[in-house]
């Protein structure tokens, strides 16, 4: 797929803000980009409606706790950034005036020193005004171990944060971090007076009544059911466009695509339409399909804490014994391309030449001999009394990830393992079913970028497992020592080229030590009705959603 993490930058920059802008991985670019002629013919009064269909319930609203993609589409439209990445991945300032750079004073040149200055005349939703304060307030609310924060990385190195005036603050890095621009991509900003009135800012009312300062604002919540945002008359960028945007909770992919066919769905996206329905979806008349590169991987996720997943002989077995084209051309129409690495191609750090996967029944049935696995009277192997045995998951309704366990279970009893499929509806599996590695292994797919950076630390660093106490999303459980320095040397580095070498090696040890088996980089089938104009594939975000504010219904 194209690269989208190839910033564009309009003049020559000097060596010093090169070599930063390079290790931060963006570019300082121009405020943001005022409605286009169509947006600003219709932009006076918000018109109609939009029913996003999704499979998972949003049910996450505090943008700073650890949500999904379907969170994350509702986070972006009541919730504002400093800036985000656009689907050329170009940053565009949203709450910052501007975004920082050596020669507007907004960063210094060795990256620790930055200094933010705010937009002027941005509003909550419910009248207060926007300010340095409220930024400050979030940074460290972050920082706070007590806050169950998403994550702290990088955020931990923030201090002496100082507000200038209302408009404008400061703050230190206690060392280069060079995700830290692109995070702050990711980070919306939440406001002081309502998280911080509460006594314990966890317990906030803005958990189940959120107040932003996007685009649109809370309307109501129908559990199991919908959500409805209303157009904010008083925001400050480009739209919102339409009156309201719906989504729609629908379980079951195949119910869901029904309705989008039967034109009670608007705009599919997310897990979107199954890969068996393409054929007809291109069918419809009346619809815009679109066929998304994203930035995840589809895999098979381990717990290695589990006693027979924890040896890596098994799981290279497993490996062995995973038929990807299979899976690929019989589940997936072929679309999707096989990868042996987490990162997805077009990332400036992915690696082209990881050890290429072999389809091999004799190599898988080899390697579990040697490893002392025997065949017992029913077939399934066994060691030291302990039958190879273990439960997949996946969420419940999703037919060709159903289909590819099948195909993983048929093939991997093949070589006398036993896989049990346990499905669950996606908001007891992303619950902490997955953050506490309360599983054997799953079918899913996996993002390890953050917006368009490489940093994995939250994704493979031994200090950040769920289930041991840390801060980040290692469900794996995976440990080892050489992964954490190279992750932790990564970010502190302001050579590209130096991070890219440790992200090469870090890819070459999870190639070997397979803590998740890669099949494939992920394709999403979307589809909207036509007439909604306004739908962008980005991947540096986690939805699509992500910029409704400029959708609108064609006349």
């Amino acid at each position: 797929m194209p690269s989208k993490t190839a910033y564009k930058i309009a003049f020559e920059p000097s060596l010093a803000r090169r070599r930063l802008l390079i290790a931060l991985g963006m570019a300082a670019v121009s405020p943001l980009v005022p409605a286009s002629a169509a947006i600003a013919a219709i932009r006076q009064a918000p018109k109609g409606q939009a029913v996003i269909g999704f499979s998972n319930e949003p049910t996450v609203f505090n943008p700073l706790f650890k949500g999904l993609s379907v969170d994350q589409g509702v986070w972006w439209n009541v919730f504002s950034p400093l800036w985000q990445l656009d689907e050329n991945g170009k940053a565009i300032p949203v709450l910052a005036r501007e975004m920082p750079s050596v020669e507007n004073g907004g960063l210094s040149a060795d990256g620790l020193t930055w200094r933010i200055r705010l937009r002027d005349g941005v509003k909550w939703h419910d009248g207060q005004p926007f300010t340095a304060e409220d930024v400050k307030y979030t940074i460290e609310l972050l920082k706070n171990p007590a806050f169950r924060a998403s994550s702290r990385s990088g955020h931990e190195f923030v201090s002496n944060i100082r507000v200038v005036n209302p408009l404008e603050l400061t703050w230190q890095l206690s060392q280069p971090f060079a995700p830290y621009l692109s995070l702050l991509s990711w980070t919306f900003i939440v406001p002081k007076h309502v998280v911080g009135a509460a006594a314990d800012p966890n317990s906030s009312t803005l958990n189940t009544a959120p107040v932003g300062t996007g685009p649109f604002k809370w309307g109501e919540r129908v559990a199991g059911d919908h959500l409805t945002l209303n157009a904010n008359p008083d925001y400050f960028g480009a739209g919102p466009l339409l009156e309201r945007l719906v989504f729609k909770y629908v379980p079951d992919l195949t119910a869901l695509f029904t309705q989008f066919r039967s034109g009670s769905i608007d705009y599919l996206g997310l897990q979107g339409i199954p890969p068996d329905q393409y054929a007809q979806a291109k069918a419809i008349p009346d619809v815009e399909i679109h066929v998304s590169p994203l930035p995840a991987v589809q895999n098979v996720t381990f717990n290695l804490g589990h006693p027979v997943l924890a040896e890596k002989a098994v799981r290279q077995a497993l490996y062995f014994a995973l038929d990807k084209r299979a899976i690929i051309d019989a589940l997936y129409h072929g679309l999707p391309k096989q990868t042996e690495s987490y990162l997805p191609e077009g990332n400036w750090a992915y690696r082209a030449d990881l050890p290429k996967h072999q389809y091999s029944l004799d190599q898988a049935r080899k390697l579990l001999d040697d490893a002392g696995w025997k065949p017992g009277p029913d077939g399934v192997r066994v060691k030291n009394g302990r039958r190879l045995e273990f439960t997949n998951s996946t969420v419940a309704g999703n037919p060709a990830q159903e289909q590819t366990q099948l195909l993983l279970a048929q093939t991997w009893k093949a070589i006398g393992v036993s896989m049990n499929i346990r499905n669950m509806p996606g908001a007891v599996i992303w619950g902490k079913f997955w953050s506490h590695s309360e599983f054997d292994s799953l079918v899913t797919y996996t993002n390890c970028t953050i917006a368009s950076d490489p940093n994995a630390i939250d994704r493979f660093d031994s200090h950040s497992i769920p289930a041991q106490g840390g801060s980040g999303t290692n469900v794996y459980q995976f440990k080892n020592a050489t992964v954490d320095t190279l992750l932790e040397d990564a970010v502190k580095t302001v050579s590209q080229d130096q991070r890219k070498q440790d992200y090469f090696k870090v890819q070459g040890i999870m190639r070997d030590e397979l803590a998740m088996l890669p099949m494939f980089q992920v394709v999403l089938i979307e589809g909207n009705r036509k007439g909604l104009v306004g739908f962008k594939n980005n991947v540096n975000v986690l939805s699509n959603a992500w910029n409704a504010s400029t959708w609108y219904w064609k006349a």
